[in-house]
């Protein structure tokens, strides 16, 4: 097995396990980006919101598909 074919098995348990728990996941999503926002005094907390609201879309729903697009605000 290839050092590919490997990451992309991880990937695929990365996302199952995601789909399996998108709320924790969301959570810790949060959590990351606020964090950041606050180590970076708030200055680019726009393009962090944004960055976390594409990474909760990024985790598929428990049926398997990617949540909708959020359209951005503002």
């Amino acid at each position: 097995m290839s050092f590919i074919d490997t990451l992309k098995g991880l990937v695929g348990k990365g996302r199952d396990a995601a789909a399996e728990n998108p709320e924790k996941v969301h959570e810790a999503v949060d959590k990351a980006g606020d964090f950041i926002d606050e180590k970076t005094d708030h200055k680019y907390s726009e393009k962090i919101e944004k960055g976390k609201e594409a990474a909760k879309n990024a985790i598929p729903d428990e049926s398997g598909s990617e949540a909708p697009p959020v359209e951005p605000q503002g």
